[in-house]
């Protein structure tokens, strides 16, 4: 059987990782800052702070800002859970908005119209890894008709005087837009190193900080380093200093600190990233485009424009003139000829609890078309010209013998 997304570990990852395990110090230490110090350059944001996972990320930002009850985040119906999650942990109201057809990224004008006087912060994600059209978005929430809805109730949104753009770029370490990476285009972007995501650390993630004057984006960065630690105004490596022993706990913090032990995994997945993973990836979406081009059913994904360069995270094959039903039938089919396909994503107002709270997938018509004819090709580092081959025949024989 040919997996799905498998981690790529080889030895230098496993030396890294005993390494770090000899060390001593396996928790938040050196190894975990300078992750966060080499994200910072990569991307070319103002600072960077590592966490256990996306989520927490995106979790920690909208209590950063403020956010509460009675308050709306705007967030696309076209992906995974914890996009929307985050916003009902801290009682947000989730305002769900339609996708593009081309890309299955957020449509800006669906958000222009979901905005309201309670709108505090819009969630665009980088689906597949193609960042989302960011400077339509930041030209929105900086338009003066806009801004003049914003309703800031704290220090941190009246200082910004408008909606934060917090950018789920799950998927887009790696992405350019405009020539500028994913974690420079926006206030915040957060990022997944979960062990399917390109660059992986097992678990993990990290947020992206680039917030415009007056904020400090290194003081938001050691505030936040509290916040997600307990509240605690040391972490354990400051302790263990001749004499630091004494510590205090400022606020009723979290914890969701990444580990030495990620961040050496993390290392060496950033320092081959652009010269061998990027690479990789590339040629195997070319190779699946030249096969699936010849076929009038395959809507071939989206990996770059004038402007945009994916991470080529995802390849989502959407396949023209299919039902739902048919879609299922057409990844059975590859899975028993020892293929692993999958489909990003089943829309939130598909899912049980989404759909029992009265979100409507009819008001989604877009997300919907996207959905129920997409199937995820595996695409990762380890795949072989043989193996890609194998997968298109797969595909190909399956789809044709359900059109037939």
């Amino acid at each position: 059987m040919i997996p799905f997304s498998p981690p790529r570990i080889d030895q230098k990852i496993i030396d890294e990782v005993v390494a770090t395990l000899k060390s001593g110090w396996i928790t938040t230490g050196p190894k975990t800052k300078l992750f966060e110090k080499k994200l910072s350059a990569y991307n070319g944001n103002k600072a960077t702070l590592c966490l256990n996972s996306a989520t927490a990320g995106l979790e920690i930002m909208l209590r950063w800002f403020g956010v509460k009850e009675g308050d709306e985040v705007i967030v696309p119906a076209y992906t995974y859970s914890a996009t929307a999650n985050v916003c009902m942990h801290v009682g947000a109201k989730i305002v769900l908005v339609d996708v593009n057809p081309d890309d299955f990224n957020i449509s800006v004008k669906a958000i222009e119209k979901a905005i309201t006087a309670k709108t505090k912060v819009i969630m665009p994600v980088d689906f597949g890894g193609l960042p989302c059209d960011m400077d339509e978005i930041n030209a929105l929430v900086n338009r003066a008709d806009i801004k003049s809805k914003f309703s800031a109730h704290t220090e941190e949104q009246r200082k910004l005087g408008r909606i934060l753009v917090l950018a789920d770029s799950a998927h887009s370490i790696g992405a350019f837009y405009k020539g500028k990476h994913t974690g420079a285009l926006c206030d915040v972007a957060v990022f997944s190193f979960h062990a399917v995501k390109n660059l992986t650390t097992a678990e993990g993630g990290a947020i992206a900080l680039n917030l415009p004057a007056p904020f400090d984006n290194e003081e938001i960065y050691k505030a936040l380093c509290i916040k997600t630690l307990h509240g605690q105004n040391k972490d354990a490596l400051a302790k263990t200093q001749k004499g630091g022993w004494r510590y205090d706990i400022v606020e009723p913090g979290y914890k969701c600190n990444m580990m030495d032990l990620q961040a050496a995994i993390g290392l060496v997945e950033l320092e081959r990233y652009d010269s061998e993973n990027l690479v990789r990836r590339k040629e195997i979406v070319d190779q699946y485009n030249a096969t699936l081009s010849k076929y009038a059913w395959a809507e071939l994904p989206v990996h770059g424009t004038k402007d945009k360069t994916s991470s080529y995270h995802l390849y989502p094959l959407r396949i023209n003139g299919i039902t739902e039903t048919q879609r299922d039938e057409i990844i059975n089919l590859i899975f028993e000829q020892e293929v692993s396909v999958n489909v990003h994503f089943i829309p939130l107002p598909l899912l049980s609890f989404y759909k029992g709270i009265g979100y409507d997938m009819k008001n989604y018509p877009v997300a919907f078309n996207n959905y129920f004819r997409e199937i995820t090709l595996p695409l990762y580092f380890n795949l072989t010209d043989e193996n890609v081959k194998t997968i298109l025949n797969a595909v190909v024989q399956s789809v044709e013998s359900i059109l037939k």
